[in-house]
C-alpha cells in the first residue's frame, strides 16, 4: 500500500489554497488529512468466523475429509467412526483455521483489501462527520464552517457542510471538487488535490456565499495531519 508523506511545503501549499479560496467568501475552510479513519478489526473478525464456518461446511459435504484427518494421528489407520472424536477435531481444526486468519488479518494492506468498499465509505464519511463537528460545526457566528477531508488508506474524502452552507449550496455542487482532489491523489500529489480541491470549494462558495465587509477569519486555514 502506498504511503504519502507532507512535507512542510505540501502543508504550505494546502494552507494556502485555504487562505486564497476564502478571499472571496465567508465560508471557512478546514482541511483534515488523515492515515485511516478506521482499524476493521470488526472485518478481520468476520472474515476469521467466515473460515470457520467454511470448515463446518467443507466436513459437512465431505465427512470422509475429517476422517482422513483423524487417521492420520492413528497411523493412517482408519477406525469406526465415533462422533466424540470427530466433533472434538472439528472444533480444533476450527480454533487453527480462526487464528491463522485472525493472524493474517492482522496485516493491515490484507485487512483494507478485504474490506468491502461500502464499509469503508461508511467508515470514512462517518469519521469526517465527527471530526467536522468538534472542528467546524457552530465554531463559526454565521455557520459557514466546511470540511475537506481525505483518508489516505481508503484513497477517500468527503466534505461536509454547515447548516448555512447546506441551505445556500446544492450537495451535488462538490462533485468538481472532489474529482480535482482524485485526480491528483491517484498520481500520489496529495498537496497538490487538497489545494485543487479547496480551490474548487472557494470558487462555489464565493457564487453562494459572497465575501462581505465585516466577515473574519475564524478557524485556521493549516492543514490538519491526524
Amino acid at each position: 500500500m502506498t504511503h504519502f508523506s507532507m512535507t512542510d511545503m505540501d502543508r504550505k501549499r494546502v494552507a494556502d489554497a485555504v487562505t486564497a479560496a476564502e478571499q472571496g467568501t465567508n465560508g471557512e475552510i478546514v482541511t483534515i488529512l488523515t492515515e485511516r479513519s478506521d482499524a476493521y478489526h470488526d472485518s478481520a473478525l468476520h472474515y476469521a468466523i467466515l473460515a470457520m464456518l467454511a470448515v463446518v461446511a467443507v466436513f459437512a459435504i465431505w465427512p470422509q475429509a475429517l476422517e482422513a484427518k483423524i487417521a492420520l494421528f492413528r497411523g493412517g489407520w482408519a477406525g469406526t467412526p465415533d462422533w466424540h472424536v470427530n466433533l472434538f477435531a472439528l472444533m480444533v481444526i476450527e480454533v487453527i483455521v480462526f487464528l491463522l486468519m485472525r493472524f493474517a488479518l492482522a496485516w493491515m494492506p490484507l485487512r483494507l483489501a478485504l474490506t468491502p468498499r461500502a464499509t469503508k465509505r461508511r467508515r470514512v464519511r462517518r469519521r469526517a462527520v465527527q471530526y467536522f463537528k468538534v472542528g467546524a460545526e457552530r465554531r463559526t457566528a454565521r455557520r459557514v464552517g466546511i470540511l475537506l477531508y481525505l483518508s489516505r488508506d481508503e484513497r477517500m474524502a468527503e466534505i461536509v457542510a454547515d447548516e448555512t452552507i447546506h441551505r445556500a449550496v446544492p450537495a451535488e455542487r462538490w462533485g468538481d471538487a472532489m474529482l480535482a482532489l482524485i485526480a491528483e491523489v491517484r498520481q500520489g500529489r496529495v498537496a497538490e488535490g487538497m489545494a485543487a480541491a479547496v480551490g474548487q470549494i472557494g470558487a462555489i462558495l464565493a457564487e453562494g456565499l459572497p465575501k462581505t465587509a465585516d466577515d473574519v477569519n475564524e478557524l485556521p486555514d493549516g492543514l490538519i495531519e491526524l
